[in-house]
């Protein structure tokens, strides 16, 4: 790699710091920089270029922050084959695997060509409404219908190619990628999945009925959310990685299915997928 895009989360305390390590690491390399987004306020050396152009104008990017900040820099790179290395800033993020003190040998690999590249799944999804598409959204940790205006359940109908599956009174429902396993997912009782794991991950937000289970649902069917019945004053979201949202309504039909295009995350020699888990979720066991 010798061109490579920067994606910071500029609101980190010792964002400039890092970014200047960057900087001074590049041109060692002989490194080309670019940004396309607010992160050129605290890297100005670097080239920039509008984020339409970002994808086709580098070899590869280097995302600093947390898992946010991934998302963030998938959805900048719109299904482009680009690869994405995440450099974690924060105290979580199971998604940037390159702690801030290894950052000058991670850019170092980069440029020597010193990784593998891991294909991630995304999501697309559409609404239809009164036979029209009227939004489409893609995701690399899940969709998620919930989080209304109030905190009355809704119904929801859930099918699987075109078979019904049930009917859910709950708060929401969502629908996640293996990526995704370890996000609201798992914070909604669903399990952790392995990336490579060719499965969707259906949980329903907090149902009205003890029946109700997680989904583990291969990922090349497509998923069908109606929005059978609201409460008179709730609008429930669609929300993408939490970042895009689009306001649905009673009888909307939501359609869920594997985006074409993967996400692509460069790992380093030594990455290992279980040892990322037992540091960031303090599992120890039973063992003393």
């Amino acid at each position: 790699m010798k061109r490579i895009g920067v994606v910071a989360n500029c609101s980190k305390p010792q964002a400039g710091q890092v970014l200047s390590r960057v900087e001074a690491e590049a041109r060692r390399l002989n490194l080309t920089l670019a940004v396309c987004d607010e992160t050129h306020t605290l890297l100005p050396q670097a080239t920039r270029v509008a984020p339409v152009a970002f994808a086709q104008a580098v070899d590869g990017v280097l995302a600093l922050g947390g898992d946010g900040t991934m998302l963030h820099t998938v959805r900048l790179l719109d299904g482009a084959a680009t690869p994405v290395l995440g450099v974690n800033l924060g105290s979580l993020g199971f998604m940037t695997h390159v702690t801030e003190p290894e950052l000058e040998q991670a850019l170092q690999f980069l440029a020597e060509g010193r990784f593998t590249v891991a294909e991630r799944a995304m999501l697309q999804a559409s609404v239809v409404r009164d036979g029209q598409r009227v939004a489409r959204l893609m995701a690399l940790n899940d969709i998620v219908v919930g989080w209304g205006q109030s905190s009355r359940a809704m119904t929801l109908g859930l099918s699987v190619d075109d078979e019904e599956v049930a009917q859910y009174l709950c708060d929401g429902l969502i629908v996640s990628t293996p990526t995704g396993s370890t996000g609201h997912a798992l914070s909604s009782g669903g399990p952790i999945v392995m990336p490579a794991a060719p499965v969707f991950n259906m949980n329903v937000i907090c149902p009205h009925s003890l029946s109700a289970r997680p989904l583990i649902l291969p990922d090349t069917c497509t998923i069908q959310v109606q929005v059978q019945q609201l409460p008179a004053e709730k609008a429930p979201l669609l929300s993408a990685d939490g970042q895009d949202e689009f306001v649905l309504v009673q009888g909307d039909l939501l359609e869920i299915a594997r985006h074409p295009q993967p996400a692509l995350f460069a790992q380093l020699p030594g990455h290992r997928y279980f040892a990322v888990l037992r540091h960031k979720l303090h599992w120890r066991g039973s063992a003393r």
